[in-house]
């Protein structure tokens, strides 16, 4: 396969924003990084990929189990994401490239526990996300590695999107409360990241390959100070088991499958694991998060033009979890009975796009 933009590609997997799936949020990537090779010459150049996100999370999971009476009673919260990232990309040569990545997105959110509890409405937000500027560098030279190789990365998260985003709550027909709206469709999550990744790839044959990805973004900042009231005062509740505030989470990502090619058409499938963990591994973890983990199937399909990629996957969850935070744990302890909040997840996710070598 000649060069495809396999290093376009690969860069979509690290540049693309922090997303939320429902109530938990998780990392939104498309399927083009299932790569057949690296570039083994130095020239540079820019490159552009634009990609696509939908999904609609409606599925209430305490841990493993879901909440079926919330759909059969109609009191399940909807969340409806639209995302596009828009990723430019210098290659410098055949070891080293740059990611910049910019995204828009565009929630809704309908619930009626958050309006009265009696009728559905439902809040929005739209606007920029958290941008990502991000180093790569191929840990084995693309000029000697036939087979396969490994890709680092490192990168920076900036708090672009709004994180203390509002809208207007119900309360009557003649009075709305403006106030933040929940985590899970919020703009940005408020804190300086880091992130780290190992992409890589084997070509078992000219058709045949695998790959696989690990992606950690580190989030040391502990609360952003965004109320989760919603336009009221914090109940003593919230207060006392410290989730009156949202925290900044860290979130992780591990993909791996294979890929088969057939004329201009590349089939992938794979496993994907998504998961924002209850405690973080640099700084404190304290402040109102859903934490949990999503394990799915993610298909896909990809077909090249000649300087023009476009792609399609579909990751389909097979389990999903929403585990213990830390205020479930803080009114354990106080309460002395067993705490574990829920969240709600989307059957699957659906995610198009392109890369254009410019």
């Amino acid at each position: 396969m000649k060069k495809i933009f396999l290093y376009i590609s690969i860069f979509l997997i690290a540049a693309e924003k922090i997303d939320a799936q429902g109530c938990v949020a998780i990392r939104g990537t498309g399927m083009s990084n299932c790569m057949h090779r690296a570039d083994s010459s130095n020239k540079g150049g820019w490159s552009l990929n634009l990609n696509y996100r939908y999904f609609r999370s409606f599925r209430h999971f305490v841990g493993t189990v879901e909440q079926k009476q919330r759909v059969e009673q109609g009191t399940e919260v909807i969340n409806y994401t639209n995302t596009i990232d828009i990723s430019v990309t210098k290659t410098i040569d055949r070891f080293w490239s740059f990611s910049l990545d910019v995204p828009v997105l565009s929630n809704g959110r309908s619930s009626l526990y958050e309006h009265g509890g009696k009728s559905r409405h439902s809040t929005h937000s739209f606007g920029l996300g958290d941008i990502r500027f991000t180093a790569y560098r191929w840990l084995i030279d693309p000029a000697k590695a036939v087979k396969g190789n490994i890709q680092a990365g490192l990168g920076i998260k900036l708090p672009t999107g709004d994180y203390k985003y509002q809208d207007f709550f119900y309360v009557n027909d003649s009075t709305n409360i403006l106030g933040p709206v929940d985590q899970s469709i919020q703009l940005g999550d408020g804190g300086l990241g880091f992130s780290t990744e190992l992409n890589g790839y084997y070509n078992f044959s000219y058709r045949l390959s695998a790959y696989g990805n690990f992606y950690y973004l580190f989030n040391p900042r502990e609360q952003n100070g965004t109320s989760t009231s919603r336009g009221s005062a914090p109940s003593a509740t919230s207060i006392r088991y410290g989730s009156s505030t949202m925290s900044v989470p860290d979130q992780m990502l591990l993909r791996g499958g294979a890929s088969y090619k057939f004329g201009n058409f590349n089939a992938a499938a794979g496993i994907r694991y998504e998961r924002l963990p209850a405690h973080d591994l640099i700084g404190g973890s304290s402040g109102f998060r859903r934490p949990g983990w999503i394990l799915s199937a993610e298909p896909g399909l990809s077909y090249q033009f000649k300087k023009f990629n476009a792609y399609a996957a579909v990751p389909v969850a097979l389990k999903r979890s929403r585990i213990q935070s830390v205020p479930d744990r803080v009114r354990t302890q106080i309460t002395k009975v067993y705490a574990q909040g829920d969240a709600a997840f989307a059957d699957y996710s659906i995610n198009v796009g392109f890369t254009y070598k410019l």
